[in-house]
């Protein structure tokens, strides 16, 4: 397998889509370093799992990834752990509400912070690690980065800045290392909230092939852009079963 030994770090790996990547990427061979802020039962429990299921080398790092010395430290840790860095998954994510005329300052540093300047700082700091092992970056966007979502301005625009940020980078760091994304369109319904724009069969019926998607469609897609597409870079694949054509 192309991807056995290699490593990789996924930020927000936990649960949810970054736990999904995680094991798309052990049954793939991989080595992982596992970054989670709060989720240490859930994040120890994946780690057990992936060594049971895979015999996957897996430590976990957690970290606020709003705090500025969280980026560097762990990429540090990483290569602390393992001694090189083929990859990085920028997966952490916020998704909260912020109604226009009621946004606060603190909305939009604590969604900057995770959404642009994580990634950013995440990727400056893993890039001479990964010019040495031709590796690559797959950040995690969203559809509504470029269809904004109503009561979520913060976090769409957030979203829509890292795929500015997904081009500039693979601009800066090419030809050695290659950038994209991945934007999910509904893979899982958020936790504990109503869809902001439907109910969730009528959201369902907004897309061209009416089902909701898998966490595994985008681990899939993130695999892919890891590992088998030598010649993509600055591109943003779109993973919504056709949910952009509505």
């Amino acid at each position: 397998m192309k991807a056995t030994g290699k490593v990789v770090l996924i930020t927000g790996a936990a649960r949810r889509v970054g736990a999904a990547i995680a094991r798309q990427l052990a049954a793939e061979g991989c080595q992982l370093a596992l970054h989670y802020k709060r989720s240490a039962a859930e994040a120890e429990a994946l780690v057990q799992e992936l060594r049971m299921q895979y015999g996957t080398e897996a430590f976990l790092i957690a970290g606020d990834l709003s705090e500025a010395e969280t980026p560097a430290r762990l990429i540090d840790a990483t290569i602390e752990y393992f001694g090189h860095l083929d990859g990085l998954v920028n997966n952490a994510s916020l998704y909260s509400p912020a109604p226009f005329g009621e946004i606060t300052s603190d909305d939009w540093a604590a969604m900057e912070a995770v959404h642009l300047r994580a990634p950013l700082f995440l990727t400056q700091a893993a890039a001479p690690h990964l010019r040495k092992s031709g590796g690559a970056v797959v950040n995690i966007g969203d559809i509504h980065a470029e269809i904004p979502l109503r009561g979520y301005l913060p976090y769409s625009v957030t979203k829509a800045g890292l795929l500015a940020l997904t081009r500039a980078l693979a601009k800066e760091l090419g030809p050695e290392i290659r950038v994209n994304s991945v934007s999910p369109g509904v893979v899982l319904w958020a936790e504990d909230k109503d869809p902001p724009d439907g109910d969730q069969q009528g959201l369902i019926e907004r897309n061209a092939l009416k089902r909701v998607g898998s966490p595994q469609d985008i681990a899939g897609a993130v695999a892919y852009l890891l590992f088998d597409a030598p010649y993509v870079t600055g591109h943003n694949l779109v993973v919504d079963g056709g949910r952009m054509l509505y």
